[in-house]
C-alpha cells in the first residue's frame, strides 16, 4: 500500500479497490460469446466436464491453474492475467467478508516488523 503523509491512503490511485469484483470466468465467458464458441464445445475441446466449466464461467468456482492453461491453449488467452485476476478476486472477496475481518482483528502480531 502506498502512503503519502497527510493524505487518506484510500484516495491514492494505487490503493483503490474496484467496487464490483470481476471473476476471470466473466472475461472468458465474454470471449466465448464474442468468438461464437459454445461452453459445451470448449469443455469438450479441453477435456473437462461442461458443468465444471460453466461453474467457472459463472463465478461459482475459482479458475484453477490447470483450467487457465487449458483455456490458454484452446483460445490463446494468456493464463497469467487470468490467474492474477482470480487472485485479486479472492483477496477482495475475503477483505469484504465481515466475519473474517472480525477474526483477523483477534489475531495478535507475533513478529516485529523491520
Amino acid at each position: 500500500m502506498v502512503h503519502i503523509e497527510g493524505k487518506d491512503d484510500r484516495m491514492i490511485a494505487n490503493n483503490l479497490e474496484p467496487h464490483f469484483l470481476t471473476h476471470p470466468g466473466e472475461v472468458i465467458k465474454d470471449e466465448l460469446e464474442f468468438r461464437g464458441i459454445s461452453q459445451r464445445r470448449l469443455a469438450t475441446e479441453i477435456g473437462v466436464p461442461a458443468n465444471q466449466l460453466n461453474e467457472v464461467l459463472n463465478a461459482k468456482r475459482p479458475l484453477s491453474t490447470e483450467m487457465a492453461l487449458l483455456i490458454e491453449k484452446a483460445l490463446g488467452l494468456d493464463a497469467a492475467p487470468l490467474l492474477t485476476l482470480q487472485m485479486k478476486y479472492n483477496l477482495l472477496s475475503v477483505k469484504r467478508d465481515t466475519s473474517f475481518l472480525e477474526r483477523l482483528k483477534e489475531i495478535p502480531r507475533i513478529a516485529a516488523v523491520f
